[in-house]
Parts: C-alpha cells; structure tokens; sequence
C-alpha cells in the first residue's frame, strides 16, 4: 500500500499544505482582484513578500486545478506513480 500523497511549498520557515481548502483560496486569488496582502492573511503568512514567493513556487498544473478535482488528481498520480 502506497501512503497518501501531500504537497507542500515551503515559504521561509512555513509549510503550507495544498489540499482542497487552499486551492479555493488560491483559485480566489486568480479570478477575483485579490491583493497579496489579503492572500498573506487568508494562507496565514505574514507579508505580501511571503505570498509572493509562495505563488511564485507553486506548478502552475497545480495551481490551475479546480479545487473539486484535487482529490481525483491526488489519486491519478498516486496510481501513475504505482505503476513505474
């Protein structure tokens, strides 16, 4: 048996899990005018410069994915990489 996979981009000395709940925020971030200052304070960073590097460490396949198909993502690639 293969344990669940975590994602997880580290901004300075803060790990932030992407799971459903933070790519809501994040898909918030890109449709909607959002400041970096307000996406600091909803992933409970403490700067803009620390939300600017987390959206610049974050794959973009991850960021484009719908926060409803995340689960299903997890399991395709946790299946993908149970076959090599």
């Amino acid at each position: 048996m293969s344990e669940e996979v975590k994602y997880v981009i580290k901004v300075g000395d803060k790990e932030i899990e992407i799971n459903e709940d933070t790519l809501k925020i994040i898909w918030e971030y890109i449709h909607t005018p959002m400041s970096l200052e307000e996406l600091a304070q909803k992933l409970g960073l403490d700067s803009w410069d620390e939300a600017y590097e987390f959206i610049k460490k974050i794959p973009a396949w991850i960021m484009w994915t719908p926060p409803s198909m995340w689960k299903y993502r997890v399991k395709w690639i946790m299946k993908k990489e149970e076959k090599t």
